[in-house]
């Protein structure tokens, strides 16, 4: 019977002797910035929106709930609500063909000054809209050195509104078309499609999504502005006379609770329109997951 017997060197009782070495913990960037984080982003989101929200809805069901309802089905409440959106939507229909175009423009083409037009696009964001109202009313006012008199009259509001809406939809569009693959445009080129139909059949199912949001969002900045058609609109009740100056009107007769009213019915006008694009866009999004 046979021992094996293990041959022991002084490098294997060196290793032995060693204590193992201790493997560093790896820590995962997750991004999250913790309770705090989250503690600091509520409080600010309630001082700056929530509390704010909370008084008007308070301040406008201060005569309970059949007063809401008598300040906003008054006459005059309703006429105003109706231009508004009347002319919201109006606002918005154009921006979504006229932003879809100047999007494409600025992707698509190439010319002298393009990075100008391009910075211009974002210039009603920056400009006071009282100044694009002043320059509105000199242009297309009583003295207008165009012969385009459009003070106090609907396409007067539409011009002003366009005028402050124009970004959305050009902002919404120009990164959608910037990650668009040509190649398919190509490839309907070769198959004989034309222009029209290459847009039609293979753009537009893609941009779509970014036009609507586009579109949802002049159409709910048009519905609370002030600024740009309060010289040109001319504030006639029943005829140009939007929620914003009606609100303004009712402050300055001392009636808060129905310029209260008012604001609510356009908050939750707003509301609506932004739910819905965000379920719009959920969906859209679960269907590109389903058909990859």
């Amino acid at each position: 019977m046979s021992s094996t017997a293990t041959t022991v060197g002084p490098g294997t009782e060196a290793a032995a002797a060693k204590p193992p070495r201790r493997r560093r913990a790896v820590r995962t960037v997750t991004g999250a910035v913790g309770p705090l984080g989250i503690g600091v982003a509520t409080l600010w989101l309630s001082i700056v929106v929530l509390l704010p929200l909370a008084a008007l809805t308070t301040h406008a069901f201060a005569d309970g709930i059949a007063g809401f309802v008598t300040a906003v089905t008054t006459p005059g409440a309703l006429a105003t609500l109706r231009i508004t959106v009347i002319v919201s939507i109006v606002v918005a229909l154009i921006n979504a063909v006229m932003g879809t175009l100047i999007a494409w423009v600025l992707v698509r083409d190439d010319f002298p000054g393009k990075r100008v037009v391009n910075a211009l696009i974002d210039l009603p964001f920056a400009l006071p809209t009282i100044v694009a109202s002043i320059v509105l009313l000199a242009l297309y006012g009583p003295q207008s050195p165009l012969g385009v008199h459009l003070n106090a009259t609907r396409p007067g509001l539409v011009v002003a509104l366009a005028f402050v809406t124009l970004p959305f939809v050009v902002r919404s569009v120009q990164p959608v078309l910037l990650e668009t693959d040509r190649e398919v445009e190509e490839a309907a080129a070769s198959l004989g499609a034309g222009n029209f139909t290459i847009f039609r059949k293979v753009v537009l199912p893609a941009l779509g999504p970014a036009i609507l949001s586009g579109v949802g969002l002049a159409f709910s900045r048009a519905i609370g502005e002030y600024g740009s058609i309060v010289l040109i609109g001319g504030n006639i009740p029943g005829h140009t006379q939007v929620a914003s100056q009606y609100i303004q009107q009712q402050i300055e007769i001392d009636r808060p609770v129905n310029a209260a009213a008012v604001s609510v019915v356009l908050l939750l006008i707003a509301f609506a329109v932004l739910l819905a694009l965000r379920v719009i866009a959920h969906r859209g999004r679960a269907r590109e997951e389903v058909d990859a």
